[in-house]
């Protein structure tokens, strides 16, 4: 272990079981990371200095005692939408927001696995652009190249671990929040079943599109930290089987027949796959094929599915905006979204939620005879700081639809997808490719990744030090 990066999930817990290091050590290192990098990085709205220090001593006694929990003593981070009990839970607003009295499901999981939360990762206005930038914290910047934008809405907990100032975290995912920043970082994303990781207090977030998921530089460390983090509050409106993905890394997932799928669903505007991502998703096909895959290109049914987002996406933004401590603060575009959102409350909200059960046998029926879609995670590398913040509304939509028109939906049909790697354009910006599959898919998903992981090494890379936007160390 070097000072400078956090090891990976599984090889901190190993360190830490051995006795190699202390859980304070681990947890004082994954300060001082931070605290250095927050100036150029600003990863982190939250950082638990003094909580996160009291709870590493405590999993030291206990590790001193002989407990083994999953995660016991490890460093990790949590999105600024998820509430961690003595924290406010702001989710990129601006506004004085009261601290909440408990934990959520998903940091009351971790916890219980031994977890120690030591901050809580920026994101743009409640979740709802491929950037994280706003007023109420100012920019997040990408570690491969820091003039750009680490992808959003769970741009800080991507930043952080690509950075390698914690070894993975807690992100969510309403229109690939969790998978586009994945991409434009170089992490493996997991974006589960819905309701494998609990969103509880909410039973559902954004009207069931939005899931917790998880990001980290490999696939055995975010399948990890999803089963520690995975289970149902008792309320939970969704509660899929239990499953250990974890016990999918490194299985042979035999041969499949996969559809790749480069052609965006239909959106109201414009999406043009940009030459370059293209060509690196279908490098990843030819490795595929290369493993003996069958891969032929094929895309799903999806029809008119954009109709049965937006009502859920808008009235998801209202609902958050009723509880905001003063929606003067709040971005103009929010505001507005809120508005929409109010309108397609009812009866088109009602029609959307009726919709996801025709689009699952549609497209389940696809599985029929594909077991796995390969897909561009973005349409384009991670734009510049700035680029799409500045934009007004529909302009904002527009260039977002054109950056990212390929995660959203498998939010509608709350089924797993997963970010990998896919290598990098222009002046070494990354991109990425998703493995999309049907409900309770995660192990499949996981074990191809896992079998590309192991051809193609990419946690090896790390973003290079840089003295300031976008320019190299010496």
């Amino acid at each position: 272990m070097t000072p400078d990066r956090a090891a990976g999930l599984a090889e901190t817990r190993r360190a830490l079981a051995d006795g190699e290091v202390t859980s304070r050590e681990l947890v004082e290192r994954t300060l001082a990371r931070i605290e250095a990098t927050q100036p150029t990085l600003n990863a982190f709205r939250i950082v638990r200095a003094q909580a996160a220090l009291a709870e590493a001593d405590a999993a030291d006694r206990q590790l001193a005692a002989g407990d083994r929990s999953p995660l016991l003593g490890v460093p990790v981070a949590v999105k600024d939408d998820m509430d961690v009990a003595g924290e406010p839970t702001a989710f990129g607003c601006a506004g004085d927001f009261p601290r909440v009295a408990t934990d959520g499901e998903a940091v009351r999981r971790l916890r219980a696995a031994g977890a120690v939360i030591v901050g809580k990762t920026n994101t743009c206005e409640l979740g709802q652009w491929p950037f994280t930038e706003g007023p109420a914290f100012g920019d997040t910047r990408n570690p491969w190249h820091t003039g750009h934008t680490p992808g959003g809405s769970s741009g800080g907990s991507a930043a952080a671990v690509a950075a390698g100032l914690v070894p993975a975290a807690l992100g969510s995912d309403g229109a690939g929040s969790v998978r586009i920043p994945a991409s434009w970082t170089h992490l493996v994303g997991i974006k589960p079943q819905r309701g494998r990781i609990s969103t509880w207090p909410r039973g559902e977030s954004f009207h069931g599109i939005t899931v917790n998921g998880t990001l980290a530089r490999t696939v055995a460390d975010a399948a990890l930290l999803l089963d520690a983090a995975s289970g149902n509050h008792d309320r939970d409106p969704h509660r899929p089987p239990a499953l250990t993905v974890s016990d999918a890394v490194g299985r042979d997932p035999g041969r499949l027949r996969i559809a790749l799928s480069l052609k965006p669903p239909f959106t109201a505007v414009p999406a043009r796959l940009q030459p370059e991502v293209r060509t690196r998703v279908l490098e990843l096909a030819a490795r595929l094929a290369a493993l003996g895959h069958t891969v032929e290109e094929a895309d799903p049914p999806y029809g008119q599915i954009g109709l049965t987002f937006l009502p859920r996406a808008t009235a998801g933004i209202a609902d958050w905006v009723r509880e905001t401590p003063d929606p003067a603060l709040l971005d103009p575009r929010t505001r507005g979204a809120a508005r929409f959102g109010r309108l397609l409350g009812g009866a088109p909200l009602r029609a959307a939620r009726r919709a996801e059960a025709v689009l699952h046998r549609r497209i389940g029926a696809f599985f029929g005879s594909y077991d796995v879609v390969l897909a561009p995670t973005t349409a384009a590398p991670p734009p510049a700081i700035g680029a799409l913040h500045k934009l007004r509304g529909f302009a904002t939509d527009r260039a977002m639809i054109a950056a990212c028109p390929y995660a959203w939906p498998w939010n509608v049909l709350g089924w797993p997808g997963v970010n990998v790697p896919a290598g990098f354009v222009g002046d070494g910006l990354p991109v990425g490719a998703q493995l999309l599959g049907p409900a309770n898919s995660e192990p499949l998903l996981v074990s191809v990744a896992a079998q590309l992981e192991a051809e193609l090494r990419w946690h090896e890379m790390w973003p290079p030090q840089r003295t300031e936007a976008g320019t190299p160390a010496a």
